[in-house]
């Protein structure tokens, strides 16, 4: 991949899957396990005109709001609404156990609100008494394309200093939040990842962080211990999907070097070798619609993000629909592109 401000991908095809590890949270990250899901069948992935891939997803687990906040006071638990998005957006799409965790019920004392999902990974969780292995069994009924690992099996939380000083605890009070975030860190301090997302790391192709909201989807997995200095340590290429929009309570007025150096100061250092950003004009009624709710595209600040040391790769990625989102399969052919440059780099390296 040439280092420049915008990347020219090729078609060729390689023959042994490519690993990805996909870290983050949120629909951003379930946008993005949607588009790769499309790689791993080297079928598919022919007629695509691209290698087969071989996902790995780390996922974030301090959400305390809606069903997963819920979940998590009544139950002791680990929130299960990000994994249970990645297992279902691993999974066939038509199928209906994939439509049946994705039911939400509308209705009910102690029921409205939660889905199925969430209440099947809690109920599991019980059972097998370990939230990871839960996930594991719940892949396997799915038949997902890939594997699922939470950033860490502790149970933590999100806590904020913002430009004022003042301290805000748990992810839902910190994207309420009206001031500008200066740093974010996990409650407890020391948690462990699962040896499963090192060894995974180690031996990725490419590993993608984001896209999700900033502060509450993919720093965490940073803040967890080990896992960024893992990440330096892997041959793999390291990319930064940078979000499309400002996300009120979170990044107002924020440029994409903005996110990019929030990434490499709460890992301990530089940490990516390419940032994605988006390059396709969104249209005009969305843009009103969002700047009634002070929000504004992330603005591509190229030479700042230069000034880093990390190159950037750049393409349509606007998947409009009544909001604006990541397209999965734009994300996707860029991330495969991205684990072949680090497949060659492992081959070189031999």
């Amino acid at each position: 991949m040439r280092n420049s401000s915008q990347s020219e991908l090729s078609p060729e095809i390689v023959g042994s899957p490519l690993r990805i590890v996909a870290i983050g949270g949120g629909t951003g990250l379930s946008a993005l396990l949607h588009g790769l899901k499309q790689y791993v069948s080297a079928h598919s992935s022919v007629k695509l005109g691209r290698p087969p891939v071989d996902i790995t997803a780390v996922v974030t687990v301090s959400d305390d709001g809606g069903s997963s906040g819920r979940l998590r006071r009544e139950f002791d638990v680990l929130p299960p609404g990000d994994i249970r998005n990645c297992l279902v957006a691993l999974s066939e799409d038509a199928t209906l156990l994939s439509r049946l965790f994705r039911y939400r019920f509308e209705s009910g004392r102690g029921l409205k609100g939660h889905s199925f999902g969430n209440l099947f990974l809690t109920a599991l969780t019980d059972i097998t008494g370990d939230f990871p292995d839960a996930v594991k069994e719940c892949a396997d009924v799915l038949a997902i394309k890939g594997r699922i690992y939470p950033s860490t099996a502790a149970k933590v939380s999100l806590e904020a200093t913002l430009e004022n000083g003042r301290r805000v605890l748990g992810e839902t009070r910190i994207s309420r939040s009206r001031r500008r975030i200066e740093s974010i860190r996990l409650r407890p301090r020391r948690c462990r990842p699962l040896p499963e997302t090192l060894a995974a790391i180690a031996q990725a192709d490419a590993i993608t962080l984001g896209p999700g909201s900033l502060f509450t989807s993919v720093v965490p997995n940073m803040l967890v211990e080990g896992v960024p200095e893992a990440i330096r340590r892997s041959p793999a290429v390291k990319a930064y999907f940078v979000n499309l929009m400002w996300q009120p309570g979170e990044t107002p007025h924020f440029t994409a070097s903005d996110h990019v150096q929030t990434i490499h100061r709460h890992a301990g250092g530089k940490l990516l070798d390419y940032a994605v950003v988006n390059t396709q004009e969104i249209g005009g009624a969305l843009r009103r619609r969002y700047a009634r709710e002070q929000s504004s595209p992330v603005e591509n600040d190229f030479d700042a993000i230069g000034a880093m040391g990390v190159n950037v790769v750049c393409g349509d990625l606007v998947q409009e629909s009544g909001l604006v989102r990541h397209n999965p399969a734009a994300i996707a052919a860029i991330a495969v592109e991205l684990a072949r440059e680090g497949r060659r780099r492992r081959e070189v390296s031999r």
